[in-house]
This record gives C-alpha cells, structure tokens and sequence, in this order.
C-alpha cells in the first residue's frame, strides 16, 4: 500500500484522473497523448501502488469503483490546490498565466451561467495565456472549498453567518424564493388563497436543505416540520414532486423547471419567504492579483446584467 507519495505516483494519478475525468481510455488518449495500453499500464501499476482496484473496462465499457470515485474526488483536490499554488507563485513574479478555478453553486439559473461564461471569456481575453476550470459545488460545501485552497473564487449565495475567513464580494442580487409544494399535494388547492384558518403548515412533513440556516424555516411563531434533508434545491425539488413533501425553492427554479412540473407557490407565494444574497467568495489565503480581480469583476458585472 502507498504509504508516502512519490513523483511517479503524481505521474499515475494525473493518468487516472485525466481518464477519470473524461470516462474512458479511448477518450483519454488525445488528452494525455498517449497510446491506449500505455494508459492502460499506468493505470494497473497506479492500482498495484495503491493496492485498491480503481475502474472496471470491457465490454461494459468504463466504470469506476466506489474506491475509485474516491480516489478521483482526493486526487481532483490535490491537483486543483496545485494549480492555485503554482497560480499564485507565478503571480509573486507578475506572471498572469496558468489555471484558475472557479466554483459555482449548483442549481444556479441557466441565466447565471450564461453570464458566468461571458465573464471567463472577457478575463481570458484580456490575460491571453490564462485557462478557468469551472466546477459546481452544493450549497454546504461552498464556504470550504472557498477556504480549502481547492479554488479560486466561489460564486454562491450564502445565508449564514459570516467567516472572517471568507472575503464576500456582493453582486447586488438577491435571489428569492417561497414554500412550493406539487399539484397532488393537499395544500395546492390553496394556491390562490390563504391557508384557511385550522390549516397548520406545521402538520405537513417539509424537506429541508443541507447547510441552509434554520431561520429559513420559521415564519412568526410557525415552523416547517422538517422531516428529511437533500443536498440541494434540485433534489429537493424532485422530493417535492413526489407529493410527500413541502419545502422551499428559488423562484427562478420553479419558474425555469417547475412550469412544465406544475409547481404550486403554496397560498400565493406569501409563506416562509426567503431572500439570499449572491457573492463572489474567496478565502482570505487567496491572492487577489490582476486575474482574479478583473474576474470578480466581469463576474459582478455580467451577472448582474443578466437578471434586469
């Protein structure tokens, strides 16, 4: 078993991760140059080394491990916090040049991303030799990739209190949303009216969100009764549509995906309102040169564009 890494061990991860990455020796082969046994042969001498079996391939075609999947997540921060410490050395010596890695909140609108990418395009056009390596995160996973040194900058909203570790940037949008459940639920009736008097919010299960502050689910002296949690708005939307559960959903979500669903704002859109405020993030370890702050930026600017 690898007790301690060596050079031709980072040499075999970046072998793994770059077939990981694109799901496949043969699709691997251009991005790596290299022949197809050649990957192959670094692969088995990369699971011998680790002593762990990292992907099956046949005719069943590529398939990762649970070790594997594993082994690929780690090995994608090792690498991503290597780009940003060989990024910001470089910048030490004014050199705006190599990869940076920006991390969205998943589940953000379609417009959101949209303007994400006008933004990377204007930075990469102003700095020629500057590559971005976008990701997605969930919700309570942002504030520690902002801190871990995986990334960059984080675009996210963010609702808890704030980490003096964490520079928050504003944007100046604020995304909002309400209490939804899905058409078979007993509550979609009242989607024009208010909630009759004996009707208690409290006596029907609701989902809640990872990470999300527990303010979001009191209104007054009434609580949502939290029954199961999901890791993001998109799951929890899917858990919503069951029948079995209310819960809470950013307008935009029930406005992009939930109108083909049948989405019901439980008694016109005026429970447990919510307003969350969008930031570009980043920990306070994290060297704001020329690149990123042109990025946060064209960030703010062209986000803030896109929801006029």
């Amino acid at each position: 078993m690898l007790n301690r890494l060596q050079e031709s061990d980072i040499k075999l991860l970046r072998v793994f991760y770059a077939v990981a990455s694109c799901n496949g020796f043969t699709a691997a082969e251009p991005v790596l140059r290299m022949q197809r046994p050649n990957i192959s042969a670094a692969i088995k001498k990369l699971e011998e080394r680790l002593d762990l079996v990292l992907c099956h391939r046949g005719r069943g075609g590529f398939q990762m491990t649970k070790e594997g999947e594993v082994v690929f997540q780690e090995t994608k921060r090792i690498f991503n916090a290597f780009d940003n410490f060989v990024f910001n050395l470089k910048s030490l010596h004014d050199d705006y040049s190599g990869h940076i890695t920006l991390v969205l909140m998943a589940g953000l609108p379609l417009s959101m991303h949209l303007a994400v990418s006008k933004a990377v395009k204007s930075t990469m056009k102003k700095f020629d030799d500057i590559h971005v390596n976008i990701q997605t995160r969930l919700y309570n996973e942002v504030e520690h990739v902002a801190l871990s040194g995986e990334c960059h900058l984080v675009v996210s909203t963010y609702d808890m209190v704030k980490p003096e570790s964490v520079t928050f940037h504003p944007i100046g949008i604020n995304t909002e949303g309400r209490l939804y459940c899905s058409p078979t639920h007993p509550l979609a009736k009242y989607r024009d009216t208010e909630l009759p008097e004996g009707v208690k919010i409290s006596d029907y299960p609701a989902i809640g969100i990872s990470g999300l502050s527990s303010a979001n689910y009191i209104e007054d002296e009434t609580r949502l009764s939290i029954q199961t949690f999901s890791d993001s708005f998109d799951a929890a939307m899917s858990a919503i549509m069951t029948g079995e559960y209310i819960g809470l959903l950013p307008d935009y979500m029930a406005k992009e995906q939930g109108a083909a669903l049948g989405l019901v704002p439980i008694a016109k859109g005026s429970l447990f309102n919510f307003s969350h405020e969008l930031f570009v993030m980043n920990g306070k370890n994290t060297r704001l040169n020329p690149v990123l702050r042109h990025c946060i930026k064209e960030l703010s600017y062209f986000i803030s564009e896109s929801q006029k």
